[in-house]
């Protein structure tokens, strides 16, 4: 048990080292680094994925994704330095947390995105959010069947797999109606909708505008956001701001 526990802290203890770079990039400002310096943090940033991802967990599997999703919020918020790259290390981040900890639903929303739209590899995305999903079950995690309508959303609107999106918001569906969501009935609902949807018209604009606006709802930047909102607007939809802040969404005209 004490050489686990050693093996543990020793390997936390080489993570931090290995953090320190970006620890001082941070420190710095993206914009007054030089590229080298930018390049070599990149290159330490992909040394800890390595580590991350082939290090036995030794029972902290949870611990290490983790870690991994803390470490990937920081790098994607690292917009001065991302600006000056990309976001190529985004599927890294991804495959670690799902290789760790495959039940972790808050990554798929933040890591979908940014491997789509950002790092702009939306079937690497759909490859792990699959990988995830083998794991799961109807009713373990809770929120599984928002990971196959996630699925679908990626096919749909970056892969242009309306087949494919069809085939994952008919899995939500039954997977919701036997979940114990406890919005699970509005769920299998609206997720059959939109597989009917798609069934009957694969270019559906309702289908599209839906999942655009779960995008718009989840989205954790500014930037989807905006996109979002300019999708559902070029589809014929409406995006009207409340005197509080929220906003309320107006489906186009049907198909």
């Amino acid at each position: 048990m004490l050489s686990t526990v050693a093996c543990v802290l020793g390997c936390v203890g080489a993570i931090a080292l290995l953090q320190y770079p970006q620890l001082q990039r941070l420190k710095a400002g993206g914009q007054d680094l030089p590229i080298e310096v930018i390049r070599r943090d990149l290159a330490a940033d992909q040394v800890q994925l390595d580590f991350l991802e082939n290090t036995p967990s030794f029972g902290f599997r949870n611990l290490v994704a983790n870690w991994a999703f803390l470490q990937f919020l920081q790098y994607f918020g690292d917009v001065e330095v991302r600006e000056r790259t990309d976001y190529r290390l985004s599927p890294e981040y991804f495959e670690v947390i799902v290789e760790k900890d495959p039940y972790f639903f808050v990554s798929y929303i933040f890591l979908t995105n940014s491997v789509s739209l950002y790092a702009g590899m939306p079937d690497r995305a759909v490859e792990l959010i699959e990988e995830g999903l083998t794991h799961m079950t109807p009713t373990i995690p809770l929120e599984s069947p928002h990971v196959w309508r996630q699925k679908g959303i990626e096919e749909l609107l970056f892969l242009g797999d309306a087949g494919a999106s069809q085939a994952s918001f008919s899995t939500a569906a039954e997977w919701a109606a036997v979940s114990n969501l406890p919005n699970r009935e509005r769920l299998a609902e609206n997720s059959q909708q939109t597989a009917d949807f798609l069934e009957q018209n694969p270019d559906s604009k309702n289908a599209q505008f839906t999942s655009w606006a779960t995008v718009l709802r989840t989205a954790p930047d500014d930037l989807t956001r905006q996109l979002a909102f300019e999708a559902i607007v070029d589809l014929g939809g409406q995006v009207l701001e409340n005197p509080d802040g929220s906003f309320q969404l107006v489906a186009p005209p049907e198909d």
